[in-house]
């Protein structure tokens, strides 16, 4: 099957329309007419070869919703007609201990990802950004009908990437949970915490977006260039969220870690990060880090933010507007994911 996409030809690249093949439905295999899908900064990354040499072209996107429209011989847990949704990863091996626990994610074999890795059976995969893909069913997520539709394609990514986190150390009421950085990832993180009923506060660079953070769910809200703040907010949080993907002072940030505390990475910095183990040592802290959840993780995420009516922070785009975005995106012009109507692509 010839479907229309958006690809990057090389490093560096602009996108482009282009023509990219679909394998055929199998036993197990959806078809799916994509509705929308994200812009995650790891697609720019990806195409900008930020993360060494990939299989071009691309087509990037793993923040996929849309309508299945076919399904082969052996699929029970979807149907023509349903909204569903594929993030980060398509496939796995399914028979390490991690797959059969539902953390395919951390495969033994390497998960498969959505796009610019080779699949079980040796071809490259391609992404969201065209108007049909098709994915084994295991690794198809039912939309529930509590989120629009759009604000729903970047919790395939985003979402995910933050509710696991705050599952995994236990965010909830009674707990005090601090996200660093209010962008594509830390709006979403506020969202959630607030969600699961924990006390949130905001820890942001400058004020200038504090409006945004109390409308999300925040209750505080706070500036790290003010050398006061880690001074008040000593030893306050229980778990602390580091979205931004910048170099920080990880020291300084466990000091704001009550007895026990957790400081989860979920931004991946270019440089490495140093620590006083001391820090650690002395107060029973945690530096840890955290990727995308399983499957069944995922889709209970998508559960949760239909329950609580949450979607992702969205502005819509037509196809052709994907390479404004992406320099949008670098620039920081952007509150707070870019979501492509994938009905203007073919």
């Amino acid at each position: 099957m010839n479907v229309t996409a958006y690809a990057a030809p090389a490093a560096g690249q602009p996108l482009a329309p282009i023509t990219i093949e679909r394998r055929e439905v199998g036993a197990n295999n959806v078809l799916i007419e994509i509705e929308f899908a994200g812009i995650c900064h790891s697609d720019i990354h990806t195409v900008n070869g930020d993360w060494g040499p990939q299989p071009f072209p691309v087509v990037p996107g793993h923040e996929i919703v849309g309508k299945v429209t076919e399904v082969g011989s052996g699929v029970t847990n979807h149907q023509v007609g349903d909204r569903v949704g594929v993030g980060c990863m398509v496939n796995s091996c399914g028979e390490c201990t991690h797959c059969k626990n539902g953390d395919q994610q951390f495969c033994a074999r390497g998960m498969v990802g959505t796009y610019a890795a080779k699949d079980r059976d040796g071809t490259t995969t391609q992404g969201g950004y065209s108007t049909h893909v098709v994915v084994d069913a295991d690794y198809v997520l039912t939309v529930p009908d509590g989120i629009d539709p759009a604000a729903a394609a970047p919790l395939l990514c985003a979402g995910i990437t933050t509710y696991s986190p705050l599952k995994r150390w236990g965010a909830g009421p009674g707990k005090k949970v601090a996200v660093v950085g209010l962008g594509g990832l830390g709006h979403m993180a506020v969202k959630i915490a607030h969600a699961m009923g924990a006390e949130v506060t905001v820890l942001s660079q400058s004020l200038k977006k504090q409006e945004d953070g109390l409308r999300l769910g925040a209750d505080h809200y706070y500036a790290t260039s003010d050398p006061d703040t880690f001074k008040v907010l000593r030893s306050s949080f229980d778990i602390i969220i580091n979205t931004v993907s910048a170099t920080i002072n990880v020291d300084a940030y466990l000091g704001l870690l009550t007895v026990n505390g957790a400081l989860v990475n979920v931004g991946a910095p270019p440089e490495s990060l140093s620590l006083n183990v001391f820090s650690l040592l002395t107060n029973g802290r945690s530096f840890a880090g955290s990727m995308i959840g399983g499957i069944p993780e995922t889709q209970e995420m998508l559960d949760f933010c239909a329950e609580h009516a949450i979607g992702s922070e969205i502005e819509v785009i037509a196809a052709e507007k994907i390479n404004e975005a992406y320099e949008r995106v670098l620039a920081s012009d952007v509150r707070y994911r870019f979501v492509i109507d994938a009905s203007t692509i073919g």
